[in-house]
């Protein structure tokens, strides 16, 4: 089928245009390119994993290397305050952000304590990628705590044990809000 059929464009060199369909590989239906996991809250995410990589990382290089080793007050002090953010950005940001889950503790005037939890109604609005990385990475860095206690119980390293401690308290009190708050969603 020729669309442009006058002699005077068919006399300058140019092939006609046509309207008959090109020759190209079409892609088999099934076919589909990997999608990359999809995060709905990429920053969330980065910062969820860093605060707790980073003081497990610190930790590890501390205990390994003697002159982080003579600087143990520097060192402890930036574990904790890495620590202190990762229970506050867990407890407070990435929870609710990635799993739609927010839990807290009340003290009552008798000294009992009361478990306070809320969910996110519409589930939709949660990624399996951003669920999946906050539950991995809760449930690793604590088992990598407790690595690092048997480690320091082991090697009879008080100083580096009492860190660990504090460690494993503020990650176990997330796994643990975190689990009641799951249960009861």
């Amino acid at each position: 089928v020729v669309i442009q059929s006058n002699a005077k464009s068919m006399s300058s060199g140019y092939a006609p245009v046509t309207s008959e369909p090109v020759d190209e590989p079409v892609p088999a239906a099934t076919e589909q390119p990997a999608k990359p996991p999809e995060t709905r809250q990429i920053f969330v995410c980065f910062f969820h994993i860093f605060f707790r990589g980073a003081a497990l990382i610190l930790y590890l290089f501390g205990t390994l290397f003697s002159a982080l080793e003579n600087n143990f007050v520097i060192v402890f002090i930036v574990i904790m305050l890495l620590l202190a953010a990762d229970f506050w950005t867990v407890k407070n940001v990435t929870g609710r952000k990635l799993v739609g889950l927010r839990w807290w503790n009340e003290v009552k005037d008798d000294g009992s304590n009361v478990w306070r939890f809320e969910s996110i109604k519409d589930r939709t609005r949660i990624s399996d990628f951003d669920s999946r990385v906050f539950w991995i990475v809760l449930y690793a860095a604590t088992f990598v705590w407790v690595v690092f206690a048997l480690s320091a119980l082991v090697s009879f390293s008080p100083k580096w044990l009492l860190l660990v401690a504090i460690a494993l308290t503020l990650n176990i009190a997330n796994v643990v809000g975190y689990t009641k708050c799951q249960k009861d969603a």
